[in-house]
């Protein structure tokens, strides 16, 4: 047993991240979930949805249902969603124990359709029931949802054989409202979406877990509460790291309650300053957003934005380093305090608390944006991509922390963010840690181009944006193939615009005709446009 367990006199951890059903808080909402849950899978077959935000819960309240199954239910439980429809009917027949035969002159997938019918309907006529449950589903391709909807035909003259679980972030349910997947859509038989607990349910939660791991009496103090929800927003995953790292904290000290001190502690400590995070926000590590939740709440440092306001009369002294600083930039005082929030903001976005990599990439996606992360970039890199984005800087304690870099002007630069002194130019290359994460909005008709390729769609978007740019290009007829003409255009663009000559029509090329030919832009430069 891990000595600080006992010095709370705990069995085993309470607030570990694996989903473990014997944890599960039973709340009125996660109730209902069940309910629903086991609604679906009493109908005769079809598909059962189980969405809700990273961190929600989602997979221990499945694997509680999954627990509770009776005996004549069989469960094949995929939990890599990236799959080829070939790996992924491999997978459903290998987790229900199907035997492929060997069929020459058939494709695989006729094969395990084929296999699996068979099984199924050997099953039925056991009084078996089948479940399939997928975790992760808004990463399955749109050929896999195909073949699972193709599964859920399966039938005999009176009945449906297969039950399928679909469990994913919010973006499933955009996925399933295409009107290429309607047909899927129209066969789902329950839906239920997971939301955060309520603050009310907090303490309940929190000395639920606590008690099943063993504890006799409370450990956090009750005002811990308020402080852990502003933190967490409720999330189920945030509020076990950070009261796990809250009970360490307190046992570092030898005290044997957590107090909200402590909790804020812990919350600074996990969500921003250590250099070794917990494995949730280890991926992270360059552009943490959580540790400006402490900062929106009040609970680190109480610093102003802006630069202080002047108490005495300018004097004639020579300008130093700091002077120069403070007339070269400004920080703004009115941006949201969660750097994410202001970058999306800047993109017209509007945009909650975000708490892991999935979330922004899944917010930028449903807004036709794009995530990108750069680790080793220059300020020749800023200035090329010209896009406002989030970075890492050392505050005046020497800490690392994240912030919006908004614009970058010949006097230096505007940082928005919690603690930071304005700085020049070169002070904020000195101080910053080379990561920058930015949005761009990447045209719809294009991904990429390379000499020799045919995209008749792509190639013509192409021409006319260079066209847009330079009224002296001339459209080439070229059968929708991005031809050596068309190269030779892109490299005089290239070459004009200072950027990589090398003709592949990339992201790099992408932004800057974006940023030539589009209104509305953020730019870090302005009137760069």
């Amino acid at each position: 047993m891990s000595i600080y367990l006992k010095h709370f006199g705990l069995a085993r951890e309470p607030f570990s991240i694996v989903p473990d059903p014997g944890f599960l808080y039973p709340s009125n909402h996660h109730r209902q979930a069940v309910a629903h849950l086991k609604y679906g899978l009493d109908r005769e077959g079809g598909f059962i949805l189980l969405t809700g935000e990273v961190g929600t819960g989602k997979t221990t309240l499945t694997r509680t249902m999954l627990k509770r199954l009776p005996a004549h239910v069989r469960v094949a439980y995929v939990l890599n969603s990236k799959l080829k429809v070939t790996d992924a009917l491999a997978s459903i027949c290998h987790e229900l124990g199907v035997e492929l035969p060997s069929t020459r002159g058939l494709s695989f997938s006729k094969i395990c359709i084929d296999a699996l019918n068979q099984d199924l309907l050997q099953a039925h006529a056991e009084g078996k029931k089948t479940l399939i449950v997928i975790e992760e589903a808004q990463n399955l391709s749109a050929e896999v949802l195909e073949t699972l909807r193709l599964l859920s035909n399966l039938e005999t003259h009176t009945h449906k054989l297969l039950h399928i679980l679909l469990v994913g972030q919010p973006e499933l349910l955009e996925i399933l409202a295409q009107k290429e997947l309607r047909q899927l859509n129209q066969r789902v038989v329950s839906r239920f979406h997971l939301l955060p607990l309520v603050k009310d349910d907090l303490a309940n939660y929190v000395n639920h877990r606590l008690h099943r791991a063993g504890a006799k009496r409370p450990i956090f103090d009750r005002a811990c509460m308020a402080t852990l929800f502003k933190l967490t927003n409720g999330v189920p995953r945030l509020i076990n790291l950070v009261c796990q790292h809250s009970l360490l904290a307190a046992y570092s000290i030898e005290a044997k309650q957590v107090t909200p001190r402590l909790v804020k502690q812990a919350a600074v400590e996990i969500l921003g300053r250590s250099n070794t995070l917990h494995p949730i926000v280890q991926q992270w590590r360059y552009w943490v957003l959580p540790l400006v939740l402490i900062a929106a709440a009040g609970l680190f440092y109480a610093v102003q934005l802006s630069a202080p306001a002047v108490e005495n009369p300018v004097t004639q002294s020579p300008v130093t380093k700091s002077s120069a600083s403070l007339a070269a930039a400004k920080v703004a005082d009115t941006a949201p305090t969660n750097p994410y929030s202001a970058l999306f903001d800047l993109w017209s976005v509007e945009v909650g608390e975000i708490y892991s990599e999935e979330e922004a990439e899944a917010l930028a996606s449903r807004n036709g944006l794009r995530v990108e992360l750069i680790k080793n970039a220059s300020l020749a890199d800023l200035q090329a991509i010209n896009r406002p984005g989030i970075i890492r800087l050392k505050d005046h304690n020497g800490y690392l922390k994240s912030a919006l870099l908004s614009q970058i002007n010949p006097f230096g630069v505007i940082v928005q963010g919690q603690d930071f002194e304005p700085l020049d130019t070169q002070s904020f290359v000195d101080n910053w840690s080379g990561t920058f994460v930015y949005l761009w909005r990447p045209p719809q008709q294009i991904d990429s181009l390379k000499l020799g390729d045919t995209d008749p769609q792509a190639v013509a978007w192409l021409q006319s944006k260079l066209a847009a740019v330079d009224k002296d290009v001339e459209v080439i007829i070229s059968a929708g193939r991005y031809s050596q003409a068309i190269a030779d255009q892109v490299l005089n663009f290239q070459r004009q615009q200072n950027i990589n000559a090398d003709g592949v029509v990339g992201r790099e090329t992408l932004l800057r005709l974006n940023q030539l030919t589009e209104q509305g832009i953020p730019l870090l430069m302005k009137g760069s446009g």
